[in-house]
């Protein structure tokens, strides 16, 4: 789910997300115009460029984001008190910390679970396969581009890629040009995913809920989504080395529990759907009870480790297994909490600034404005693909929201096209989706802003051919 420039998101399984309560909406003044909203415009430009410089002024991209998003609201919350009208600019805000306090405990438990299946060694037994295989670098660079590609329909564009960010991380060593390459692929793959299904981003979830397309309506944007991944990863793909990674191929043993741990992050997956689906709650309320089955479980680990270890200690006596001896003194008892803390909290507190600032600049009146113009004086098919180039600088969601909320007359093409932009549109920068924010931190110096822009034409080249696919396959959708 590309979310905007915010990161690890989510999941992005499912959370709905909107900037502003509708029953304030008219009461909300007019400040496109005014100094207030001029200064926030300013405080947001020196904020976004100063994340983009993340790289060589070392500044962690939290920072500037936080300051500009207390900055935005400080004012908003003057003016509006100025004129009488704060319990607006309240509600307005209270209704974007619940969204982000859903979005952060849904990433929260997706990182705890990524971080526990990276404690029980599943991503070192992942990487000792791939090397024991003999894949070489251009092997790698498909395999974890194809497997993000189809996992992330169903995990989510984030999850995955902070998945496939892992095993590249392990593979690779210190080979950096392969590592930026293979996240901009990564990144590419788990966007395109994610647009054919409305559990695989945001905005796909949001057109979904808004009823503008059905479940099965979705599919079409299949051809249009694998065109948009192959045709930057072919390009890619001839500046990858054949060579093998420098490692070497090792044994690697999986802690006790590392299976069940997968199995029971698929379970928790499933029951964020199934809350989503069938009571139509938020799916965070899934994931945190997802959570809970791994504290569970975590119990059940310590308090059988004695047990476990006795029966394996006795069988590495018997068969006269030194080495399995040795490797049972290296055996720690499982602890979610450390998990948690191991968390990517400069990505999450970013997350938390970018959506308080795009919150800030919807009450003041911009996204609203920028939206009427483009489905008014345009053309819709252009205005569809301004969004997607559009999400890629500002946020593909609250965009997306500014769309759902002008509610303009379109047909099923037009939706699908709108749906589609925003979902890989975000592939163009590094902080225009979630998977990428994350994935800057993840793979923190190796994949970098720049690094990502200098493939931005080629990038550009997929979504343009994905758009052409969408109008010539589905044209008749277009009425």
């Amino acid at each position: 789910m590309k979310l905007q420039w915010p990161l690890f998101v989510a999941l992005l399984l499912l959370l709905p997300f909107s900037t502003l309560a509708a029953s304030s909406t008219s009461q909300v003044l007019p400040l496109t115009q005014s100094t207030t909203g001029y200064a926030a415009l300013i405080i947001f430009a020196i904020a976004y460029s100063l994340v983009m410089l993340e790289e060589y002024l070392q500044l962690k991209k939290s920072k500037p984001v936080l300051l500009a998003a207390g900055l935005i609201w400080a004012m908003i919350g003057y003016v509006y008190s100025q004129h009488g009208q704060i319990e607006v600019a309240q509600v307005a805000l209270e209704h974007n910390l619940l969204e982000y306090a859903e979005l952060l405990l849904f990433l929260l438990v997706a990182m705890t679970y990524i971080n526990a299946m990276e404690e029980r060694r599943l991503f070192d037994a992942l990487q000792a396969w791939m090397v024991g295989k003999g894949f070489n670098f251009k092997s790698l660079f498909w395999i974890t581009g194809i497997l993000a590609f189809f996992i992330s329909p169903i995990a989510d564009n984030l999850t995955t890629a902070l998945l496939m960010c892992a095993v590249v991380m392990k593979v690779a060593g210190d080979n950096t040009k392969f590592i930026n390459l293979a996240c901009i692929n990564i990144v590419i793959a788990a966007n395109a995913g994610g647009a054919f299904s409305p559990f695989g981003d945001i905005t796909t979830l949001m057109v979904w809920q808004a009823g503008h397309v059905s479940f099965s309506e979705f599919m079409p944007l299949f051809i249009p989504s694998v065109f948009n991944y192959l045709v930057p990863a072919i390009i890619m793909s001839l500046f990858i080395p054949s060579t093998k990674p420098d490692v070497v191929h090792q044994h690697v043993e999986l802690k006790r529990g590392a299976r069940r741990i997968v199995g029971l992050f698929i379970l928790t997956i499933a029951t964020a759907v199934a809350f989503h689906a069938v009571v139509h709650f938020p799916p965070v309320i899934g994931m945190m009870m997802g959570l809970a089955y791994l504290q569970f479980f975590g119990y059940f680990l310590r308090k059988t480790l004695k047990t476990s270890l006795h029966k394996k200690a006795a069988k590495a006596i018997e068969n006269r297994d030194d080495f399995a001896l040795k490797r049972l003194g290296s055996v720690v008892p499982f602890d979610v909490f450390r998990r948690v803390s191991h968390a990517e909290w400069d990505t999450l507190l970013f997350f938390y600034g970018v959506v308080m600032c795009v919150g800030g600049l919807s009450l003041l009146g911009y996204l609203g404005l920028i939206s009427e113009v483009m489905y008014t004086q345009w053309d819709p098919i252009w205005a569809n693909v301004m969004v997607g180039i559009l999400s890629a600088i500002v946020d593909n969601i609250p965009v997306m929201f500014a769309v759902l909320t002008m509610n303009p007359s379109m047909d099923m093409g037009n939706w699908l096209l709108v749906t589609l932009s925003a979902g890989v549109g975000g592939s163009l920068l590094s902080v225009g989706s979630a998977a990428g924010v994350a994935l800057m931190g993840a793979a923190h110096g190796k994949y970098t802003f720049f690094g990502h822009l200098k493939w931005t034409p080629v990038i550009a080249i997929g979504y343009a051919v994905s758009i052409a696919v969408h109008l010539m396959l589905n044209g008749a959708l277009f009425t």
